[in-house]
C-alpha cells in the first residue's frame, strides 16, 4: 500500500434516502382527491502501519510521498539493518511514492515493508435497511391516499366540495446544533482553503482552520511546504474573502505548520479544540476540506481505530512525517489535508492529513482517492506543535537518544549497534544512556503502547513532550526488564 498526502501521507457515508412515492388517490365522486408525495457524509525514523496511505493535503502539484509498506502512513521509510539512523534527527530519505498527487506507491524498502494491515472483511450490505425504509415510504404513500380519499368523500357529503386544501408551507426547518448541518454551519465559517505557490509556479491546493484571534491558521506541513521559501501563500474563506498569508512555522516531522494572515479581520472565530485522548472508537466524524480543489467540502464517517502508526513523506527525500494516528472512514481525499477532523459536537479532534489509496485514479487528476481510510494527526499533539512553531518559529521534538533500526519486524524496535552517519547508537548522557539502555535491547512497550518496530516507537515518542516521564519495556538476553526514561529534546527539524 502507498499512503498519499492528500493534496500534494503521513505514513466512507450514509445509506441513500428513500425515493419519493406519490400516493395515488382514490377518485371522489364529483372531482379527483389531490394525490401527494410521500417519503423522501525520534527522529530518522518512520511508524509502522498500513500500507498505501499518502498524506492528504494539496491538489494539484503536491509533494510526493514514499511508498509505504508496512508502515501506515504516508510513505513508506527506506529501512537499515546495517547502519539505522540515529532516533535524534536526521531520518534517512524514504522512497519516493505518491504524495497528495501522485498515485499509490509500492514496493520494498519502506517502512515496515513487510508489515501488511489484515485484509478488510467484507462489511454488511444495506441493501435490508434500504429496502425497509422504501417500504415503510410506500406504506405511508398508501395511507395518505386513503386518508386523502376519506376526507374528499366525508367533504362532499357534507358541502358538495372534493377539493382539499394544501398547507401553504411545510413549516420551517429546524437544524440542532448537535447534527451535521448544525455543526457543519458553525464550522464551516471557521475554515480556509490554502493555495500554495513555490517560486518557480508548482503548488497545490490544502485546508487550514482558525486557531486564535490573531490570525493564525493551523494547517500541514506539506500543504504549505511549496511556500515556504519565498513562495506564495493565500487563504480563502468560505465567503470568497481572499487574504494573503505568510508561513510562521512549519514541522516536518509533525507534519504540523502555522500561517498568519496578513490584515487579519477582527471577527475570526477559532474553532473549538477537544480532546483526543478521550476520543473513542465508534464515534462521530466530521471532515471539512477541498477534496480536488471543492472547496468547503463536508464528510462524515466515525473513528475506525486508534494510535494507527502513519508516515509519510513530502517527496523531497530527505526527510519523513510520523504520526500516531486517528483513522476514520470520513471520506479524505487529495485537497482535505490539514482541514479539521470533527467530533459530533464540533470540536476540532484532528487534522486531516493522510490516506491509505489503492492505485491512481480520480476526478482526472491521477490522484488516488479516498477508501474509506484517512488518517489524522490528533489534536493534542498538534496544539501543543502549533502552540511552539507560534511561540519560537520551530518544532521542538522528543526523543529518547538512541538509535533503532528501520527492518520489518513484529518483535519490536531494536537499538542499533552503530548509530547515524558513524555516531554512537547510544547519544551519550542522553536520556536512553542514563536509562542504561544498550545496543542489543529490543524495546516491545512504552507505557502502554505495544511497540512492533522502530517506527513505530518513533512515532509514540513523538506523541510526548520533553520532559515526560515515561515506562519502556525491553528485552535482553531473553529476559524482559522495565525502566522508567526521562524524555530529551531536540529543536527544529535539521
Amino acid at each position: 500500500m502507498s499512503t498519499e498526502n492528500e493534496g500534494t501521507a503521513v505514513p466512507p457515508a450514509p445509506s441513500a434516502p428513500p425515493v419519493p412515492v406519490d400516493a395515488p388517490a382514490a377518485p371522489a365522486p364529483q372531482a379527483q382527491a389531490p394525490q401527494g408525495p410521500y417519503g423522501q457524509d525520534a527522529q530518522g525514523q518512520a511508524p509502522q502501519g498500513s500500507q498505501g496511505q499518502a498524506p492528504q493535503g494539496s491538489q494539484g502539484q503536491a509533494p510526493q510521498g514514499s511508498q509505504g509498506q508496512g508502515a501506515s502512513g504516508d510513505a513508506g521509510h527506506p529501512g537499515a539493518s546495517s547502519s539505522a539512523p540515529d532516533p535524534s534527527w536526521p531520518p534517512p530519505p524514504p522512497p519516493t511514492g505518491p504524495y497528495g498527487d501522485g498515485g499509490s506507491g509500492s514496493g520494498p524498502g519502506g517502512w515496515g515493508s513487510s508489515y501488511q494491515q489484515p485484509a478488510p472483511k467484507s462489511g454488511r450490505g444495506r441493501g435490508g435497511l434500504v429496502a425497509a425504509v422504501l417500504v415503510a415510504a410506500l406504506v405511508a404513500g398508501g395511507i395518505g391516499g386513503g386518508l386523502g380519499y376519506v376526507l374528499a368523500k366525508d367533504n362532499d357529503e357534507s358541502t358538495g366540495s372534493t377539493t382539499v386544501s394544501a398547507s401553504a408551507n411545510g413549516g420551517d426547518v429546524k437544524r440542532d446544533p448537535g447534527t451535521t448541518a448544525g455543526v457543519a454551519a458553525k464550522a464551516l465559517p471557521s475554515t480556509v482553503t490554502i493555495q500554495a505557490e513555490s517560486t518557480s509556479g508548482e503548488g497545490g491546493t490544502g485546508t487550514g482552520f482558525v486557531f486564535d484571534k490573531q490570525g493564525h491558521i493551523v494547517t500541514n506541513n506539506h500543504v504549505v511546504a511549496d511556500a515556504v521559501d519565498g513562495g506564495k501563500l493565500t487563504a480563502t474563506f468560505p465567503t470568497g474573502k481572499k487574504y494573503d498569508a505568510e508561513v510562521v512555522g512549519h514541522a516536518q516531522g509533525y507534519d504540523v505548520a502555522v500561517i498568519k494572515l496578513k490584515d487579519a479581520p477582527s471577527d475570526l472565530k477559532p474553532l473549538t479544540l477537544g480532546d483526543s485522548d478521550k476520543v473513542a472508537v465508534g464515534d462521530s466524524t466530521i471532515a471539512i476540506g477541498a477534496p480536488f480543489g471543492l472547496s468547503d467540502t463536508v464528510t462524515t464517517g466515525i473513528i475506525s481505530a486508534k494510535n494507527r502508526p502513519v508516515a509519510s513523506s513530502d517527496g523531497s527525500g530527505s526527510q519523513a512525517s510520523y504520526m500516531s494516528a486517528l483513522q476514520t472512514d470520513a471520506s479524505i481525499n487529495p485537497g482535505n489535508s490539514g482541514g479539521p477532523l470533527l467530533d459530533a459536537q464540533g470540536n476540532v479532534i484532528g487534522i486531516n492529513s493522510a490516506i491509505q489509496s489503492t492505485g491512481n485514479g480520480g476526478f482526472g487528476t491521477g490522484q488516488s482517492g479516498s477508501i474509506g481510510l484517512g488518517f489524522a494527526i490528533p489534536i493534542n499533539q498538534a496544539k501543543y506543535v502549533a502552540q511552539e512553531l507560534i511561540k519560537n518559529g520551530k518544532p521542538v521534538y522528543a526523543k529518547i537518544g538512541a538509535s533503532v533500526s528501520l527492518d520489518d519486524s513484529s518483535e519490536g524496535a531494536q537499538i542499533t549497534d552503530q548509530g547515524a552517519g558513524g555516531a554512537a547508537p547510544i547519544e551519550p548522557g542522553g536520556p536512553a544512556a542514563k536509562a542504561g539502555l544498550k545496543p542489543g535491547d529490543v524495546i516491545t512497550k512504552l507505557d502502554d503502547r505495544v511497540i512492533d518496530s522502530g517506527p513505530t516507537l518513533i512515532g509514540e515518542i513523538w506523541t510526548h513532550q520533553p520532559g515526560d516521564k515515561v515506562t519502556i519495556t525491553y528485552e535482553r538476553g531473553g529476559k524482559q526488564h522495565t525502566v522508567d526514561v526521562t524524555l530529551g529534546s531536540r529543536v527544529g527539524d535539521n
